[in-house]
């Protein structure tokens, strides 16, 4: 069983900062993608920002210049420094993930992607 747990989420005014974090726990091997995903009410959930276990960063539009993502040595938790808050990012943010687990001596792995529930971050204007 793995898992993923955000905090950070909260209210705050346009023009501030957030930092939200995302801790990955269970019976794993590595993780590969690490990433933070939001969903504004009536909308479909979008990538925010994406980080590979190599260190490689990926930022939707919306988010580049003003949030960024980090990863810590081990690989099991992820930040997502958010500034220059916007009423538009409001939203329920996700963190997902790609677990790896070897699964018999040959070295055979399986992979399962999972989602946090949430945080809610909400921007005033």
């Amino acid at each position: 069983q793995v898992q993923l747990v955000e905090s950070g989420g909260g209210l705050v005014q346009s023009g501030g900062s957030l930092t939200l974090s995302c801790v990955a726990s269970g019976n794993f091997d590595r993780i590969n993608n690490m990433g933070w995903y939001r969903q504004a009410p009536g909308k479909e959930r979008e990538l925010v920002a994406l980080t590979t276990s190599g260190g490689n960063t990926n930022y939707a539009d919306s988010a580049k210049g003003r949030f960024t993502i980090s990863r810590d040595n081990a690989g099991n938790t992820v930040w997502l420094q958010m500034n220059s808050l916007k009423p538009d990012d409001t939203a329920i943010y996700y963190c997902n993930a790609e677990f790896q687990k070897v699964v018999n001596v040959e070295g055979a792995t399986v992979r399962r992607n999972v989602w946090g529930k949430g945080t809610l971050v909400t921007v005033s204007s």
